[in-house]
């Protein structure tokens, strides 16, 4: 068996500005179309590294990164539930990579990285993003018919949850 080509690692301030150009890559590989255009064209980088930093800061240990090198080509980031009530006291916020890097087991790397398999977990996803409902489901993840208008555009999103001990 040959070593991946990426390494995860816990996101460090040496990170946030790679991270921040590749979580707004990520959004702009992913959702064309689904998320309005000028949405997509308004992020920034520097905005959006100096929101990594302070993230990074006030909740160390969240957020995990995978490089290519000196690349970040992914990110995950879960924590305690911000759902009200929770549903799972854990968590998942966040998880992308790179188109280039699809279905070559980052993702797989980086949720195992960022949450406990074995852990009851819950996450938002787009409603109309299949391809992401079909890995979290691979990851015994499942709807529980929960839905939502995204904070940032008017797509739908639907809670997806694992019990605990479903992924093994």
């Amino acid at each position: 068996m040959t070593e991946p080509e990426w390494v995860i690692l816990p996101l460090a301030a040496e990170h946030t500005y790679r991270l921040a150009e590749c979580h707004i890559a990520c959004w702009r590989e992913a959702y064309p179309g689904l998320v309005p255009a000028h949405v997509l064209d308004a992020f920034d980088v520097e905005r959006r590294a100096e929101q990594w930093e302070r993230q990074r800061v006030e909740y160390s240990g969240r957020t995990w990164v995978a490089l290519a090198d000196d690349r970040v080509i992914g990110f995950a980031t879960a924590g305690a539930s911000l759902d009200t009530p929770p549903v799972t006291p854990l968590q998942l916020n966040a998880l992308y990579v790179r188109a280039s890097w699809y279905g070559t087991g980052v993702a797989h790397d980086l949720l195992r990285a960022a949450v406990d398999p074995s852990a009851a977990c819950s996450l938002w996803v787009f409603e109309e993003n299949p391809r992401a409902q079909s890995f979290y489901r691979k990851h015994g993840f499942a709807l529980d018919g929960t839905r939502r208008v995204e904070a940032f555009t008017p797509a739908i999103e639907v809670r997806m949850v694992r019990p605990s001990g479903a992924e093994q």
